[in-house]
């Protein structure tokens, strides 16, 4: 096979404006992480091409003049590339239709993976990168070292995704002997690592092993859900200051990035530039293998615990538009308690949307949770360490000028 090699990355395309639509392929998984939101994964609900045509069809047909610039065309699953067949097929679709009609999404537009990187080497799946490698996107999710990885994002048995502790085995062998391929056709990639209560204490290994299989960039977040015990945060905040001293100690701030580390949090709020949204909930569009709209995948059953699922449409009758409005209305005033408005070290502070609406106490998405609360803040008390220390260095060192021309920095992601 000819060498492919997609030098642009999606993040910040088109400034992040980009409309956003996930066609939710399969429920099913190869893996059943620990951490996984996704409760209600199965091997059943499985996307027909029907489906994917109707919605395809409906949204290159709306008549909005204020329509984004671009597009990004998201699979995800369970694990997308398990319907490498059924994608391949939609995007052809996608790409005849959008020239079919000269609709201006067919000179700006990106299909978008995340994939747990197990079928990345498959024959299928190299075919779809080939054809498709100038409007390509794909990260591979590995959480860092072997013991971190392995901890969580275990095999399922097959009987089911949730193998008893003997039954457990690990997927990380599996995944990184995908890395090197990945990374040859995706120079820029970026994975994406969840913290959870349980590898807190694997952080600063797991990143800096991230960056020895030559990955760059590595946004890195803790799980939005209530699973925090007492202490987490000082043994978070302790791991985070000893990858501060790792990162500025041997120079990994000069090429590597993580988000852990970022100017933009730790400030307070400014009403008028911070009093967005931090979740895109109701600007994005999932669909389901039903054919059923969400304002974002989050919203879908089977990523709820205790709530009923919010459908705004589906692909006969299209989006309701009074379904759709709450979420319009959404921004970090319309759903943060007072504490957090005044919050001295509230930029930066995320949520998501979906568990909001799951953990809240009654069928509300106008009630944030603050789970994370004691995580956020203690992230804060590193990030001051690692900048304190990073500039006193440049600044000794002369190199203060250079390093802001150079600089290579994630900026707070919002979904």
């Amino acid at each position: 096979m000819d060498d492919i090699v997609i030098k642009e990355s999606d993040k910040g395309w088109l400034g992040g404006l980009a409309k956003n639509v996930t066609f939710i392929v399969t429920k099913d998984c190869q893996l059943a992480c620990k951490y996984c939101y996704l409760i209600g994964k199965n091997q059943l609900e499985r996307m027909s091409f029907d489906v994917a045509r109707k919605a395809i069809n409906y949204l290159l047909s709306l008549d909005d003049k204020s329509s984004e610039d671009g597009i990004i065309w998201e699979f995800i699953g369970g694990e997308p590339f398990l319907e490498i067949d059924l994608i391949d097929k939609i995007c052809d679709y996608l790409k005849t239709e959008m020239f079919r009609r000269n609709h201006h999404w067919f000179n700006s537009y990106r299909f978008s993976f995340s994939t747990n990187g197990i079928n990345y080497h498959t024959e299928k799946v190299q075919n779809f990168i080939k054809k498709n490698a100038s409007h390509l996107s794909i990260g591979i999710t590995i959480d860092g070292t072997k013991r971190k990885h392995d901890l969580n994002r275990i095999w399922k048995t097959k009987d089911g995704f949730f193998p008893k502790s003997e039954e457990e085995k690990g997927s990380y062998e599996d995944v990184v002997k995908n890395i090197p391929l990945w990374l040859e056709q995706f120079p820029n990639g970026g994975t994406k690592v969840t913290i959870s209560s349980a590898d807190i204490p694997y952080i600063k290994e797991s990143v800096l092993h991230l960056y020895s299989l030559g990955i760059h960039e590595v946004n890195i977040n803790v799980v939005f859900e209530d699973v925090w015990q007492e202490g987490d945060d000082k043994k978070f905040e302790d791991q985070l200051m000893q990858l501060a001293n790792a990162i500025i100690d041997e120079g990994y701030y000069k090429d590597y990035a993580c988000s852990f580390f970022s100017e933009y949090i730790g400030k307070p709020m400014d009403k008028v530039l911070d009093n967005q949204n931090w979740c895109g909930a109701g600007r994005m569009l999932s669909i389901d293998a039903a054919g059923n709209f969400y304002p974002c995948t989050r919203f879908a059953a089977y990523s709820l615990r205790e709530k009923k699922p919010i459908i705004i449409g589906n692909v006969n009758d299209g989006i309701d538009k009074n379904k759709l409005r709450p979420f319009l209305t959404l921004d970090r005033l319309t759903q943060s308690k007072q504490e957090c408005v005044d919050c001295e070290v509230a930029s930066g502070c995320a949520w998501c949307q979906g568990e909001n609406y799951d953990a809240a106490e009654t069928n509300t998405v106008y009630q944030r949770s603050t789970a994370i609360c004691k995580m956020h803040k203690a992230r804060v008390r590193a990030n001051n360490y690692y900048w304190n220390k990073l500039f006193r260095k440049l600044e000794l060192e002369g190199e203060r000028e250079e390093y802001e021309k150079n600089k290579r920095e994630l900026k707070p992601e919002i979904c």
